[in-house]
């Protein structure tokens, strides 16, 4: 829930789990999250690198910039108040330049970004750009107390950053807080050619590729989101479920009040059309769905993919999908439609938002509604998640590194931590979830931000450089007769990094657990991509599992969900000096 805005003041700061890549002074002059039930995890990757090789690669990167023709695109974003009727009900919420998604920002490849930030909102806030690698600009990432210290209410802060070697869909949303439920948008990348952006939006009839269409998937609550996440924290336990989700921000003629609120398509019979979808839910992963049509998924997390045709995707938070869909069926109106996928088993969200695809010159007709899967239909999820593969030789596609420098084991789930206070939580055993990895439940800092700490070196009760790579007891992870078990489920709060060599190989397996409950959850990795080799559920095996890793055209993604009750492997190269998040989403 952290995100960041940056300001050169020192002001109070909070929590997370970082990955820590080694940051030379070079960075001084750059410009500069779920929560009750999830505390931070910080792995903080420190690279070590020359400087001279460092100012070497950034010339070399400005003249390829220049020989690109790259261009400064900026945009000013004003967060504040703003008053939206849905379900019934007039609800005050934060949003940026008075919308709901906020702007979608569209630039290429070898572009400068500036965004002028006015926080005009009662609450602190950061913007983090989810999936820009920030190569040479960590001090931009955004998570509040990690990269930067907020920007405090009435005050302003101006973001700037290159984007390097990167093309597709990602976002940007607030990172402070539960802000990013209303605070978020679009971040589209185009190829150094800029056909793609013309054609998007000077579409031509005679042409088979017709419009790009981004669909933004969230929850609503008719409440105050911080609100709602402050009751969680005070009373030790899950969060209020949401009442409704959206597509584009209209939950769709379902629910009460909401027979107009629905979002609409129209499409052009045999035209082709290139869906952006992003998941910018805080909790929840979705079944989405068009009534007799099929999906094509062609990348994920702006990495593309292997053409893999599905009627049905899933989606977990943070994570976005690009999808050809064809308009192949006969002239009607047909519901698009998305609900939760669950794998916990406790309470959820269980109602369904939908939209509708409308074919040109069809009769009016009640649209036809899909089959959507079982709420907690996990083969299909797992079916989808594990079938996608990388396009080998496509745009920024590198093989998978094969000689691994540094293996990390991280259990990673739910655990408790006592109530405080002498007060009795909403928790089993009257105390208060905490996520945590490896038995650490992250902390914010309060005095400093992470990065500013490091590079003053005044890391003295800011943060320590001993996170285990390893759990510090091993068990039966994936059992169920361990749930609750009084001498495992207890975490300590801590601030713990961990640091990376530059440019060393990187192997993590994440392991979910069943201490209280077993849940599938995203967990991302900020300032990299990496390669997700394989999954599975049960305890991994150290012995039979490296058997399973794809290692020929593995996804490559920034989010990755761990399968309930199971493991999933990932591995990228710590090749971006800076302090980073890891975080359980």
């Amino acid at each position: 829930m952290d995100k960041g805005s940056a300001h050169y003041t020192f002001n109070v700061c909070r929590a997370h789990t970082l990955l820590s890549v080694g940051l030379p002074p070079l960075y001084k002059h750059q410009s500069w999250f779920d929560i009750a039930i999830q505390d931070r995890l910080f792995l903080v990757f420190h690279t070590y690198m020359a400087r001279p090789m460092l100012l070497a690669f950034a010339l070399a990167l400005l003249v390829y910039s220049s020989v690109a023709s790259a261009e400064i695109v900026e945009h000013s974003f004003h967060v504040q108040n703003i008053t939206m009727n849905r379900l019934c009900k007039q609800q005050v919420i934060n949003a940026v330049n008075g919308s709901l998604p906020g702007p979608t920002i569209q630039v290429h490849e070898g572009d400068t970004l500036i965004v002028h930030v006015f926080n005009n909102c009662p609450y602190n806030l950061t913007i983090h750009w989810h999936g820009i690698f920030q190569l040479h600009s960590a001090w931009a990432d955004g998570p509040e107390y990690v990269t930067q210290c907020p920007i405090l209410p009435g005050n302003k802060y101006t973001y700037r950053f290159t984007i390097t070697g990167q093309e597709g869909t990602l976002w940007w949303h607030a990172h402070a807080q539960w802000l990013r439920a209303t605070v978020h948008g679009a971040l589209i990348i185009y190829d150094q050619e800029r056909v793609t952006r013309t054609r998007s939006q000077n579409p031509s009839k005679s042409s088979p590729f017709f419009w790009i269409v981004y669909y933004r998937v969230r929850e609503w609550w008719n409440a105050n989101i911080i609100q709602i996440e402050e009751q969680a924290l005070a009373e030790g336990h899950g969060p209020n479920i949401s009442d409704a989700f959206t597509i584009n921000g209209w939950p769709g003629d379902l629910y009460n009040c909401s027979s107009t609120g629905t979002y609409k398509l129209k499409v052009v019979q045999g035209k082709t059309y290139l869906l952006r979808f992003i998941n910018v839910a805080l909790n929840n992963e979705l079944f989405f769905k068009i009534a007799n049509h099929t999906m094509t998924v062609v990348a994920v997390d702006a990495c593309y993919t292997n053409p893999m045709v599905a009627d049905t995707i899933v989606i977990g938070p943070g994570q976005t999908i690009d999808v050809l869909l064809t308009a192949d069926q006969p002239l009607a109106s047909y519901y698009m439609a998305a609900h939760s996928y669950d794998s916990l088993g406790m309470e959820y969200d269980k109602t369904t938002t939908r939209g509708i695809i409308m074919y040109e010159n069809a009769s009016s007709s009640i649209p036809l509604m899909p089959a959507l899967p079982s709420f907690n239909d996990t083969p299909m999820a797992f079916e989808f998640f594990s079938s996608l593969t990388s396009l080998v030789n496509g745009p920024h596609w590198a093989p998978v590194p094969l000689k691994v420098d540094e293996h990390m084991f991280l259990t990673e789930g739910l655990g408790m931590v006592p109530c405080g206070a002498n007060n009795t939580c909403g928790a089993p055993l009257g105390l208060q979830f905490a996520a945590s990895m490896n038995n650490e439940s992250f902390e914010l800092p309060t005095k400093l931000s992470m990065l500013e700490a490091f590079y003053y070196n005044l890391t003295a009760g800011i943060y320590t450089a001993d996170f285990p790579k390893y759990p510090p007891v091993v068990f039966d992870y994936t059992n169920t007769s361990n749930a609750m078990n009084t001498t495992l489920i207890m975490t300590p709060r801590s601030t713990k990094v961990t640091k990376l060599k530059y440019n060393s190989t990187v192997e993590i397996v994440f392991q979910n657990t069943a201490l209280v409950g077993q849940q599938s959850h995203p967990i991302h990795l900020h300032g990299f991509n990496f390669y997700v080799l394989a999954q599975g559920f049960g305890n991994y095996d150290p012995v039979s599992g490296p058997k399973l890793f794809n290692l020929i055209n593995p996804q490559i993604r920034n989010t990755v969900g761990v399968p309930v009750g199971g493991w999933t492997v990932i591995r990228f190269t710590a090749n971006n000096p800076g302090m980073f998040s890891l975080l359980y989403l």
